[in-house]
């Protein structure tokens, strides 16, 4: 088991857009590991290179008993109406906000072994394969709030003890994540 530790908000990590993966080897069947490794022990819904570190398009998933991976991502979102739910991540451990995501995604790229993988979610798998992308690209979950709800989170990212301030941590409580962050 490779557990890796997950940068928390603030990190420039988490604003850089990743690189594509190229190399299909050793070293990315390794990354997808510690990634899954260090996303079941954290628990998470899902875990993207980029918070742990690594700036490749690779993120790992464990939804409705399903456990993936998925290189390089490229979404196709519903046209259906946005729907606000419940979301946390990794990097902003404790914390959850609603925030709003298309309640369908179909995600198209990569296995560790470069064969083409599509893959069609709804509902938390939806959001999910929405948050990871997102952390792909550099965009966290907080840009993808109302101006009103960012600055409630913001307000809490500041009083969070992981923060560095001295005001006490807002606990995670369970949603519609099923209590897991993504």
């Amino acid at each position: 088991m490779a557990i890796q530790a997950i940068r928390l908000f603030g990190d420039p990590v988490l604003r850089t857009p990743a690189a594509p993966v190229v190399d299909f080897d050793k070293e990315l069947r390794k990354l997808v590991k510690d990634l899954t490794d260090t996303m079941m022990d954290a628990p998470g819904a899902g875990l993207a290179a980029p918070q742990i570190g690594v700036g490749l398009r690779v993120f790992t998933y464990y939804v409705d008993d399903q456990l993936g991976h998925l290189i390089n991502p490229d979404l196709d979102l519903s046209e259906e109406l946005d729907e606000e739910g419940e979301e946390g991540c990794l990097s902003f451990p404790g914390l959850s906000f609603p925030t709003p995501r298309a309640i369908r995604a179909v995600a198209k790229g990569l296995n560790v072994h470069g064969e083409p993988v599509t893959l069609e979610g709804t509902d938390l798998m939806a959001r999910c394969f929405q948050h990871e992308t997102d952390h792909l690209d550099g965009i966290l979950f907080i840009d993808r709030m109302d101006i009103k709800q960012r600055k409630l989170a913001m307000k809490a990212i500041r009083e969070a003890e992981w923060s560095g301030m001295d005001a006490p941590q807002v606990r995670f409580s369970p949603h519609s994540t099923g209590g897991k962050a993504l």
